[in-house]
Order: C-alpha cells, then sequence, then structure tokens
C-alpha cells in the first residue's frame, strides 16, 4: 500500500473513531518501556495518536488525536490495578503482570502478539539433584507458588525484584522463576532455562463496568486493535 493510500486511510479511521468516541470519553493505560515502544506503532494503524511525543515527556497523562481519548503511561506491574479499580478503562500490559496479579477486575479480550517471551524455571547447570524442600527466587510469587503447587513440589520462595541469576550463584535459591527472551543472561551466570510455565506476550485488558457502560466504544477499538495485529 503506498504512501498516500495509508494516509487517507487513517484520515477516514480517525474521522469514524472521533465520532465514536466522543460520546464517553476513555482511559488507556500503557506500559512503560519495550511494550510502550512497540505498542505505540499499532495504535498508531488503530487510529490513536498520542498529541505529543511520549518519549520526550515526563507526564504521565497525554491527550491524544481523539476528544476524550487519553493515554496514562504507567510501570505494568500498576496497570491491572488501575484497570480493576476503574482510573483506567483499557490496559496494555504483560500477560505474565496479567498471571501474577488475577484477572477478576477486568476481561482480556485480545493478544496484541508483541514482546513475546517465556515465563520458565532456570537452575545451576551444574545441579544434579533437586531437593525435596526447593528454594526459588522470583518477583512472580504467585506463579511461582501456583506452579510448584500443581507439580507437587514443596517449595519455599524468595522474593526478589531484579538480578535472580545471583540468587541461585550466592547459595540463596535452588532455582528461579523468570521471564527468557534470548536465554543469554542465564547463560552468562552459569544457569540453564528447564521448565516452560507459560507463553508471554502483550494482552489487552478491559475494566468489566466499562465493557457495559461504554461498549461501543470499547468494541470499536477493540476492532481496530485486531486489524492492525492480523
Amino acid at each position: 500500500m503506498g504512501e498516500a493510500c495509508k494516509r487517507a486511510n487513517h484520515k477516514r479511521l480517525s474521522q469514524k473513531l472521533k465520532i465514536t468516541m466522543s460520546k464517553q470519553g476513555l482511559v488507556i493505560a500503557l506500559t512503560k518501556g519495550r511494550i510502550l515502544e512497540e505498542v505505540l506503532p499499532l495504535l498508531e494503524q488503530a487510529g490513536v495518536i498520542p498529541a505529543e511525543d511520549i518519549s520526550k515527556s515526563r507526564k504521565l497523562i497525554f491527550d491524544s488525536n481523539l476528544p476524550g481519548v487519553q493515554l496514562m503511561v504507567i510501570r505494568g506491574s500498576d496497570v491491572p490495578t488501575y484497570v480493576e479499580l476503574g482510573s483506567a478503562d483499557i490496559g496494555i500490559t504483560g500477560k505474565d503482570i496479567i498471571m501474577e496479579n488475577g484477572s477478576q477486575g477486568y476481561y482480556e479480550p485480545l493478544d496484541l502478539k508483541l514482546a513475546t517471551c517465556r515465563l520458565m524455571t532456570a537452575r545451576p547447570v551444574n545441579q544434579t539433584e533437586t531437593p525435596a524442600r526447593l528454594r526459588v527466587a522470583s518477583k512472580f510469587v504467585n506463579i511461582a507458588k501456583a506452579y510448584f503447587s500443581a507439580q507437587g513440589q514443596q517449595v519455599d520462595i524468595i522474593k526478589l525484584n531484579g538480578a535472580l541469576e545471583l540468587a541461585p550463584i550466592m547459595g540463596m535459591a535452588d532455582q528461579i522463576v523468570d521471564i527468557v527472551d534470548s536465554g543469554k543472561t542465564l547463560k552468562a551466570n552459569g544457569l540453564e532455562p528447564v521448565e516452560l510455565i507459560a507463553e508471554v506476550s502483550t494482552r489487552v485488558i478491559v475494566n468489566k463496568a466499562a465493557m457495559k457502560l461504554k461498549h461501543d466504544q470499547i468494541h470499536e477499538l477493540l476492532q481496530r486493535l485486531q486489524a492492525a495485529v492480523n
């Protein structure tokens, strides 16, 4: 498709969305970092464009090209909370965050297939025996507990927020549960991935009350995002 056709399509899409979205405002919570970088072009394809360059601002809430539609930029771990409590109507965050927080207060209607990785267990490469009671370091405490419980394995979970690879090196833990992308960091620290817990990608979540009260607007946006993913 030529650039002229793309611009024409974006213009038509924006005009249609402006009519829909102006009925009631929407707040979309976005995750900082890698997910934000990959999601912004997708949102643009769906007709939602920030009114200013997010990367050059310290603001946390941004207007968009659509009347009443605002973009909130926060930590991924906070996105489910903002959506569940209704401060944001829609959230975009990783599946790992959703699994860790639970999904009682929102729906998960769409997989954006961005920022894909794996949530796995990992252990030292020279580890030959599994203790009867494992010490597992992770920032995903709830996921780790649920996974090892399902395996019938007794564990002590050690919560760490970063540098998980250090825990086995320093004798603090037998294994870790963490996000694995290329696996290079594990290898550099003498660890190897063992068991796959979940495939992780970027998901859209929607506040349950907002889905009812703002159904037309949200449904329209979800359709546009799905088309952009496809």
